[in-house]
């Protein structure tokens, strides 16, 4: 209800922009600052179970080569993304897309750019079991869990309830509860909760362009994005269309999330720009059909890097030793 609200209010927005002054207050209206953590009613985020799931982030036996971790492709240590055009999997395969940044992906409305994962618990499982990305199979994935005591004791930890709870929908909801914790609060956050001077004079010059030139329109919301679908006609990937073989969706994508947008080139579902005032200009010339001035450019990217928020301090975690049950590495591209 909230997320309808605020797409409500763009559209009104986008509407009335030319025509009347803009407060603060009304553009502020549009979007929603990040919670501390993006709690689930169906996977509440526990101590116990964040734990479990920072190991398994960063756990590269879930792979089938024992070499590719959630982390390779969305690197903690960068912005939650490999910064690559398209990520290097298994048996050095390159995935079609780039890979969206795990930051604040908790808060989004889909996951994935064609939206195919409702939510970061189904999102987890869909790489690992990927050929392409981490090639592993569910079988193997309990298997070598199992094999690990100390993985066995944390999964009966996090889900006391269950018999078994080795599972890969268990594996994926630990993964999922460490990533609802990923928030990266912003300068932008700290002005939608009152303080004006938290952005500089350009970022509030390129707010109130983002929204007269119409960005608000599909760049809302908590996650200034994520929430919804349009038509990208650029390059030739078909978008959902090739998960839903609908031809109104053929080059339709989920509205990409401008959180960290500064730091998470290079940008578009294939990777191929690298500059974000080049984004910028694409975007407003093929959705929006204008042509930006040098200096509104410059103000729209003033207001983006504000965007960028303070990662979350991460240590990267010691891993349990493998065992002699445990499945050995599989770099074999068969």
């Amino acid at each position: 209800m909230i997320r309808k609200g605020i797409e409500t209010v763009a559209i009104l927005v986008f509407i009335l922009a030319p025509y009347l002054p803009l407060q603060a207050e009304d553009i502020t209206e549009m979007f929603a600052p990040l919670p501390e953590i993006a709690q689930s009613r169906e996977n509440p985020v526990t101590p116990e179970k964040v734990e479990l799931g920072k190991l398994l982030y960063f756990e590269p036996r879930l792979s089938k080569s024992a070499l590719i971790s959630c982390n390779s492709c969305h690197s903690l240590t960068t912005a939650g993304v490999d910064n690559l055009p398209t990520s290097v999997g298994h048996g050095w395969q390159i995935g079609g897309r780039n890979a969206p940044t795990v930051l604040n992906a908790a808060v989004l409305g889909s996951q994935f750019w064609d939206g195919r994962a409702k939510t970061v618990e189904e999102q987890a499982k869909g790489p690992i079991t990927n050929p392409i990305e981490m090639a592993a199979t569910e079988e193997l994935v309990v298997k070598r869990l199992k094999s690990i005591p100390e993985y066995v004791a944390l999964f009966k930890k996090v889900f006391p309830q269950e018999k078994d709870p080795i599972t890969l929908d268990n594996m994926a909801r630990a993964i999922a509860a460490f990533e609802r914790t990923l928030m990266t609060p912003s300068p932008f956050d700290a002005y939608l909760k009152g303080d004006k001077e938290a952005l500089t004079e350009d970022a509030r010059k390129g707010l109130k362009l983002f929204v007269k030139k119409g960005c608000v329109f599909c760049h809302n919301g908590v996650g200034v994005g994520g929430d919804s679908f349009q038509k990208f006609d650029y390059g030739t990937d078909q978008g959902r269309y090739t998960v839903t073989k609908d031809e109104k969706d053929k080059k339709v994508f989920r509205v990409a999330s401008l959180r960290n947008v500064a730091i998470t080139y290079p940008y578009f579902h294939d990777g191929s720009v690298w500059s974000l005032e080049e984004a910028v200009k694409i975007m407003a010339r093929k959705q929006l059909g204008v042509r930006l001035e040098d200096r509104e450019v410059k103000y729209m990217v003033a207001f983006l890097e504000s965007l960028t928020g303070k990662r979350p301090d991460i240590i990267v975690p010691v891993l349990p030793p493998s065992t002699a049950e445990t499945p050995r590495p599989d770099v074999s591209t068969n």
